[in-house]
């Protein structure tokens, strides 16, 4: 594994394909995409699923929280390591990143935004983190706010991050029937 390879892959297309089953990892053998992130499997099949990846060329990178039977910390990663030929690890704890990276495996390190406080405490992290990729989740709210508002005729309301009028605009355009803040500046506009 090369982290530039990985990089330059991406880069070339950002699409990166995300599988959580079976149904999943065979419709990702099929495209031409090569970053796969797996989020799914166990101890006792994910050396299997990596390994199908791989031998379709992909670059594969194992989200070790979600590996069934693996607990959270170095030995996640060393398990991944020894036991599977993936690429790399995603996770959402800043310590195991730093450690996959030292032995050598790519590094994804997840963040969940939830809301203002979420967002204080990501940017604290940031400055510890030794990762190679960064990956920001949710990421496009306006089209699942959207998505929401024809499925439902409840009137939702957007929250979290909303942080200036730009987002203001956004959250109502994508069909929101009001937005929710934490940030005073908001409430003033």
């Amino acid at each position: 594994m090369n982290k530039e390879e990985i990089l330059s892959e991406i880069e070339k297309n950002p699409v990166i394909m995300a599988i959580k089953d079976n149904r999943d990892l065979t419709a990702c053998l099929e495209k031409d995409i090569k970053v796969v992130f797996v989020l799914y499997g166990s101890i006792n099949n994910i050396s299997h699923i990596v390994g199908k990846l791989k031998d379709s060329g992909k670059y594969v990178i194992v989200h070790e929280d979600l590996i069934e039977g693996l607990k959270a910390g170095r030995q996640a990663s060393e398990f991944i390591a020894k036991f599977t030929e993936a690429d790399g690890i995603i996770t959402t704890r800043v310590k195991d990143a730093s450690k996959a990276k030292q032995m050598g495996l790519f590094t994804v390190l997840r963040f969940f935004m939830l809301d203002s406080l979420s967002f204080e405490s990501v940017k604290t992290s940031l400055k510890s983190a030794d990762a190679d990729l960064i990956e920001i989740l949710p990421g496009i709210m306006p089209k699942i706010i959207e998505n929401l508002s024809r499925r439902t005729a409840i009137p939702i309301v957007a929250g979290g991050l909303i942080r200036d009028k730009d987002d203001v605009i956004s959250a109502l355009n994508a069909n929101a029937f009001a937005i929710s803040s934490s940030n005073q500046n908001v409430w003033n506009m």
